[in-house]
């Protein structure tokens, strides 16, 4: 009986302890299969709310502005399917060489095969991509990501950054600090300027055919925010055609060639007979747009360094002591950790491509 007794005793104390592993290894196998599945849901810039995997690896990216903001973010080398190529967007392949093993998947349409194939864990898409329906409906969390002035895309930056989770918040959070910084010196000088003192700016986005940049643009918020007023303010909305006339009647003091100019449209707009008499012309006050990892004046991260630059070309007795070298040298490296070469810096301010 007693030896009956000690083995019943075994037998519970090995059950016990075989039902107590059973749990733990069911446990430990529900957490993994939790953190591999593991979901959140956001809203993303239109409203629409998104489920999204929180662990990403893989992304794809069919707006060619938000494909900057991966990597200011610590995410460059996630990117395998974007929108851009190494010839449209030559220094950001540079700071981020992880871009050359990326796939051009995207551009007026996008090939499905190909992006399935990549296996992306999302898709960032453009607000005016008309093909978001269909990626979604291949299976890929679609998250549309757009801004339209500062405010809205220091939200979209955090958007990002809260997708990527991990450091890319805090990369978020210091990226969009250093912008109000910078756009906190600036306006709290250009604030100053009375209205009538402030010149009228031009801002032409193409000129074969001319088109302009009106209000409800990135581009309105940052030549207000330098202190000046936008010409094509009455048109709404970006990369409007436009006619000589139409130049004409608004009388630009400053004009502003988009980043994608060249030395030639500068000279063509300079001895253009007809414009002979806009203040611009007449005072030489026509300027190439500077363009590095993204043209600088439309809807990249570099906005941060635009605003600055405006300010000073617009008002360079007013920003003496802002060195624009030093300034894109110190955003390259703390956003893009990428150190510039001051002849590399000065190239981008002339929007000149890297050497090789």
């Amino acid at each position: 009986m007693k030896k009956i007794k000690i083995l019943s005793s075994i037998m519970v104390t090995l059950l016990l302890f075989t039902g107590c592993s059973n749990t733990s290894n069911s446990t430990d196998s529900t957490k993994k299969s939790t953190k591999k599945n593991a979901f959140q849901t956001i809203t993303d810039s239109s409203g629409k709310k998104v489920k999204v995997p929180t662990k990403i690896s893989k992304i794809a990216d069919s707006w060619k502005a938000h494909n900057e903001i991966l990597p200011v973010l610590g995410a460059g080398d996630k990117i395998i399917s974007t929108s851009l190529t190494k010839k449209n967007q030559p220094w950001l392949y540079k700071v981020n060489p992880t871009m050359n093993k990326a796939t051009s998947t995207f551009g007026t349409t996008f090939n499905a095969e190909e992006l399935l194939k990549n296996k992306p864990d999302i898709v960032f898409s453009a607000d005016s991509d008309t093909f978001k329906d269909k990626i979604s409906s291949i299976g890929l969390p679609v998250v549309t990501v757009s801004f339209k002035d500062f405010d809205s895309m220091k939200k979209c930056i955090s958007l990002t950054g809260k997708i990527l989770g991990g450091n890319a918040v805090l990369r978020a959070n210091k990226y969009n600090t250093y912008l109000d910084k910078k756009l906190k010196i600036v306006k709290g000088i250009t604030s100053q300027i009375p209205d009538n003192s402030k010149p009228k700016v031009l801002h032409l986005q193409s000129l074969t055919p001319l088109k302009v940049d009106g209000s409800n643009t990135i581009i309105n918020d940052w030549i207000e925010a330098a202190g000046g007023i936008n010409s094509a303010k009455e048109i709404s909305g970006n990369m409007k055609e436009i006619s000589t006339e139409q130049i004409l009647k608004w009388n630009p003091d400053v004009i502003i060639v988009g980043a994608n100019g060249t030395p030639a449209d500068l000279n063509t707009l300079l001895k253009d007979s007809r414009l002979r008499n806009v203040p611009a012309i007449k005072n030489n006050r026509v300027y190439q747009n500077p363009a590095g990892a993204f043209d600088w004046d439309r809807y990249g991260c570099e906005e941060a360094l635009q605003v600055q630059w405006a300010a000073k070309m617009l008002y360079p007795s007013k920003f003496k002591s802002l060195d624009m070298v030093s300034e894109t040298k110190y955003f390259y490296k703390t956003f893009l950790n990428y150190n510039l070469t001051t002849d590399q810096a000065n190239r981008i301010l002339k929007a000149e491509t890297p050497e090789n």
